[in-house]
């Protein structure tokens, strides 16, 4: 009997979950994610769902982690400062190629190098300008280094990033160990992003792993790739990007191991964002593009991922424009209030009573904020590290601390560089004051939802008659919402596209008198023709609703709030290692490998070579990994061209995969 310990770690929650040999749910817990360490939030989910289970910490075989923390530092334009070193490019490559934003002030040089389309020198690297820069820059926790063409050579590249290791200590991230596809450009947003996360994965794994081992376990920890695939610890610190997604990577496996279903839409509502992808023939579908986080594309396999700013801990926004009143949801995240009363009860029902017995509205009523420890603060502007002075250690109603339109938007950035949280009225807050959850305050949420009652729409009348109505009117906009987002998702994965793109669609009028079943001279029918699997804490309250308004079948299975954590501990260990074979000239034939190329007389002798060194390195790596019982695969895509009636080689891709389940502790050791 094995024992897996599977651990996520959300925007609003953590949880921890324990199988028994891949069979059985033994026993869940959840806390709440501590933002400014996230070894505390994962302390506390493991250390219940140990004491719940009776299981000794000694006996766990596997432990595994997903996350969403690189997602959202990439998300918020958070992690450490970098270097970027751009070889054989133009200096105005920079900004041309996209890289100035991604850089956000911080240091890079282009200097002479890089190789042509064939992997032959283009010019010598220019070794005295960059270690000249080396020399001048300073605060920078990691480099990125990209060459031109370096996957068809990787010669500047390791050259590089070997000076760079030797004279500053520094991790460094080489653009072609992240990917074997052409577009230097794309290669160098990867590796710079992934220079910014090494240092902040580096810790949380760290912390992790201390935290597990002063809990008495000592399995070996894996981390879930934005594709699904488990790798090692020391994996995930070397190639933060690919974590990437992991955490709705980890929900579609989840999934898949708790229905069963092979073909379905899977919806998993956080805190935070609804997250939807398809699974199709029992399987998550990659993006062939490359994942795609916040205003970035990299070149990360990952899910293809449709992602909306909506969740149960989304922002309310009362719509006051127009004849019909309302409201509307997210996209920013904040504490709802009925939590945010759990833990400091005294301040915020004073503050709620006194907003209630004045006879004016306030702007800022029901809304509150307090800075976020631990996080670097330097490089403020000078009104907004006095406004963050003013909040210092204390939790204060909004409209206390605001005295201008400055001010606000000083507050504004200050939740921008996630220094400062604040709560306000959720769907969170919504369920507490309807009865479908008692969790924290809900005489907090029920002062918070009266006071927005008395909020006006265009036509001047107020928003509701009590409480509970707009806790209704909150509920049914999430479940609208929803709609739509899974109608895009839908719409986007058809094979055959209908012209307009999916968000235009999925909000058009016929396809709003179809979900109504319109009957008039013309018939309009409209829905999902797939199931929908719904995943997360809150699911129950919201998506029984979402499937009627769909009319489709709607499976929230048992676990579905900690199907990330399963989907964290069944996945496999899955590497993907890709090479390219190319044609010179007449009668040579060039295998691109990490050494340098090597030439063949024949194709066949080259791609035999390059799928040789491929499946060595990927078995090696998936070892490295901690997989066992590997099982290999390769697939072959060949371009020729006809030219004097016979067919001529022009280029050979190959890809090996290498899988395996992770191997388990026996004994407290891996075996």
């Amino acid at each position: 009997m094995a024992i897996l310990l599977g651990v996520d770690t959300g925007g609003t929650y953590t949880d921890a979950v324990l199988l028994r040999d891949e069979e059985e749910v033994i026993a869940s817990s959840k806390a709440l994610t501590t933002r400014h360490d996230l070894a505390i939030g994962i302390g506390a989910a493991v250390g219940r769902v140990l004491e719940e289970s009776g299981v000794s910490p000694g006996d766990i075989a596997l432990a595994s982690l997903s996350t969403t923390l690189a997602t959202n530092a990439l998300v918020e334009g958070q992690g450490g400062r970098v270097g970027l070193v751009y070889i054989g490019f133009r200096e105005q490559d920079i900004d041309g190629h996209g890289l100035r934003a991604p850089l956000n002030g911080d240091p890079a040089i282009v200097v002479a190098g890089g190789h042509d389309h064939a992997g032959g020198e283009a010019r010598a690297l220019d070794r005295e300008a960059l270690l000249t820069w080396l020399d001048s820059v300073e605060g920078v926790s990691a480099y990125a280094v990209a060459a031109q063409f370096a996957t068809r050579n990787p010669e500047h590249e390791l050259a590089a990033a070997e000076m760079i290791t030797r004279l500053t200590g520094r991790p460094v991230s080489c653009s072609h160990h992240l990917s074997a596809r052409l577009n230097g450009p794309k290669r160098a947003l990867t590796a710079l992003l992934n220079a910014r996360l090494i240092g902040m994965i580096t810790r949380l794994v760290e912390k992790a792993e201390g935290k597990l081992a002063e809990l008495g376990i000592t399995a070996p920890l894996m981390v879930v790739r934005g594709d699904g695939a488990l790798i090692s610890a020391a994996q995930a610190r070397a190639r933060p990007i690919e974590t990437i997604l992991s955490g709705p990577a980890a929900s579609i496996v989840g999934a898949r191991w708790l229905t069963g279903a092979s073909l379905a839409l899977v919806s998993d509502i956080g805190g935070t964002t609804t997250d939807i992808a398809l699974l199709r023939d029992g399987r998550p579908m990659i993006d062939p593009a490359g994942a795609r986080v916040g205003p970035w594309r990299t070149m990360v396999e990952a899910v293809a991922m449709r992602t909306s700013g909506l969740g149960g801990d989304s922002e309310v926004h009362v719509v006051d424009e127009g004849l019909v009143g309302g409201v509307t949801l997210g996209p920013r995240r904040v504490l709802p209030v009925c939590l945010i009363a759990h833990e400091s009860p005294e301040i915020v029902h004073r503050t709620l009573d006194a907003q209630l017995r004045s006879t004016v509205p306030g702007e800022f009523d029901g809304a509150f904020a307090r800075a976020v420890p631990g996080i670097d603060a330097d490089g403020l502007h000078k009104r907004d590290a006095a406004l963050l002075d003013r909040i210092g250690d204390g939790l204060h109603p909004v409209g206390s601390l605001l005295n201008s339109r400055l001010e606000q938007m000083a507050l504004r950035r200050l939740i921008g560089r996630g220094l400062v949280q604040v709560s306000g009225v959720t769907p969170t807050d919504a369920s507490h004051v309807l009865g479908h959850v008692n969790r924290w305050d809900t005489e907090a949420a029920e002062k918070a939802l009266t006071l927005m009652t008395r909020k006006r729409t265009g036509t001047g009348n107020v928003l509701a008659e009590d409480a509970a109505g707009v806790a209704r009117m909150i509920v049914d906009r999430l479940t609208w919402q929803t709609v739509i987002a899974l109608l895009e998702a839908a719409l986007s994965e058809e094979e055959r596209p209908f012209g307009p793109p999916p968000e235009q669609l999925a909000r058009h009028v016929l396809m709003a008198h179809g979900l109504n079943g319109y009957r008039g001279l013309t018939r309009l029918d409209a829905g999902l023709d797939v199931a929908v699997v719904g995943l997360g804490a809150s699911v129950g309250c919201y998506y029984p609703a979402v499937g009627e308004r769909l009319g489709c079948e709607m499976i929230l299975p048992d676990h579905a709030g900690v199907a990330n954590a399963i989907g964290a501990v069944v996945g496999r260990v899955t590497i993907r290692r890709s090479g390219t074979v190319t044609a010179p000239s007449e009668g040579q034939y060039r295998v691109h490998l990490d050494s340098g190329p090597v030439d063949f007389e024949t194709a066949e002798e080259a791609l035999a070579r390059l799928q040789a060194e491929l499946e060595s390195a990927s078995r090696a790596e998936a070892e490295a990994a901690g997989a066992e019982d590997i099982q290999m695969s390769a697939t072959r895509e060949l371009r020729t061209a006809q030219a004097q009636e016979r067919e001529v080689f022009l280029e050979g891709e190959i890809t090996v995969e290498a899988s395996g389940r992770p191997r388990i502790a026996v004994g407290g050791a891996a075996g």
